[in-house]
């Protein structure tokens, strides 16, 4: 059993077109792709107790309008939130077990985006097209993650969950929120171990370690580290940025001994961006306990630590909500600001190969 940690404040925002090549052949140039969000990725998009049976939910990912939901079997559907008739809400029509129904005309959308029936005008052309776009979709670590294609012709990558998320002798408690700044400050947040030792002095686990260090990246197979070189084990000393099936940081913090028993304290953070100014943020907090440990762990998690997570949380949250969405436009990087800098080039890297692979995909479409 896990608990989930949600605290969420919901923003209206304009409705929005797939930025794929699905139905639409938009070109979005590397600018726009770097500020509402990479593709051809997996993504965590709300925690699996936000679907309920039955229920239809809209989100918004990556300035895209989506309803989730799940069918009769409890498997979980994502589709654009728009009917392909006349571009009303599905999200406010009628949940049919293994299908939706537009309330406008009622035409009919299974979980594959394929139209079933147009009750107005049955045999007409529009029965059996898939004509929505609908993802790919996999439910684990109490989270469902979708594929987010570039192209119509995007295939998903194997879906590979972060180590500590899939290790059995790991527990973790998955939680969620919603910030209002872009995806980007998240990732520049956590790649910057330093801050730890300002705005988290007064934390219950960060209080240790000097205001002072140097760092180093050291790379790896899947990523890279950045990590001080003079301390270790003290404070938020390191991060691990990694590039499996998503995109996602992983660190260690250390626990004193009123933290109960257990190896020491870790997290596996993740954002998705909701459009250019709104992101969705995942953190699984995790520790390596087993047998009586893991209970007693658990328990002094969901007693005593869980509201002190959220208050090193909305630390980072406040200052980051604060931010102008172009502050990392005009800025004096020192040392400590390695990793955020090398997070920065390889997110704009990407940004430009997919603006180009995509104005290649729409260019070979309008061809044809």
């Amino acid at each position: 059993m896990t608990t989930t940690e949600t605290r969420t404040t919901p923003r209206p925002t304009p409705r929005g077109r797939p930025t794929f090549a699905v139905g639409t052949r938009r070109h979005l140039d590397a600018d726009e792709i770097a500020a509402t969000g990479l593709r051809d990725r997996w993504y965590p998009i709300l925690p699996s107790h936000m679907v309920e049976a039955g229920a239809m939910v809209p989100v918004r990912r990556l300035e895209v309008d989506w309803v989730l939901f799940r069918d009769a079997h409890g498997v979980v559907h994502m589709l654009e939130d728009r009917c392909p008739h006349r571009s009303a809400p599905l999200s406010v029509g009628q949940h049919l077990g293994d299908r939706i129904a537009c309330a406008y005309h009622g035409v009919q959308v299974d979980g594959g985006g394929t139209v079933v029936s147009v009750p107005g005008m049955p045999g007409c052309a529009l029965e059996g097209r898939r004509a929505t776009a609908s993802l790919e979709v996999v439910e684990a670590a109490d989270t469902i993650f979708a594929y987010i294609p570039l192209t119509a012709d995007s295939v998903p990558t194997p879906f590979v969950l972060p180590d500590r998320l899939s290790d059995p002798e790991v527990s973790w408690f998955p939680n969620f929120a919603e910030w209002a700044g872009p995806w980007r400050f998240y990732m520049d947040n956590v790649l910057d171990p330093m801050h730890g030792a300002f705005l988290h002095r007064n934390s219950h686990s960060m209080f240790g370690g000097d205001t002072s260090a140097r760092f180093r990246i050291r790379e790896t197979d899947r990523g890279f580290f950045f990590e001080k070189t003079d301390q270790c084990g003290v404070n938020f000393d390191w991060v691990e940025f990694v590039r499996g099936s998503m995109d996602y940081v992983d660190l260690e913090i250390p626990y004193g001994p009123a933290a109960g028993p257990g190896g020491v304290f870790g997290i596996v953070g993740m954002s998705t961006p909701i459009d250019c100014s709104t992101s969705a943020i995942f953190h699984w907090r995790t520790r390596r306990v087993s047998g009586w440990e893991r209970e007693a762990w658990r328990f002094l998690y969901r007693t005593r630590l869980e509201e002190k997570h959220w208050e090193v949380l909305e630390q980072d949250r406040l200052v980051l909500e604060v931010l102008a969405n172009d502050a990392d436009r005009e800025e004096h990087l020192y040392q400590h600001d390695l990793g955020v800098s090398r997070i920065r080039r390889i997110y704009r890297a990407d940004a430009v190969a997919q603006a180009a692979a995509l104005a290649a995909a729409n260019g070979a479409g309008l061809a044809t």
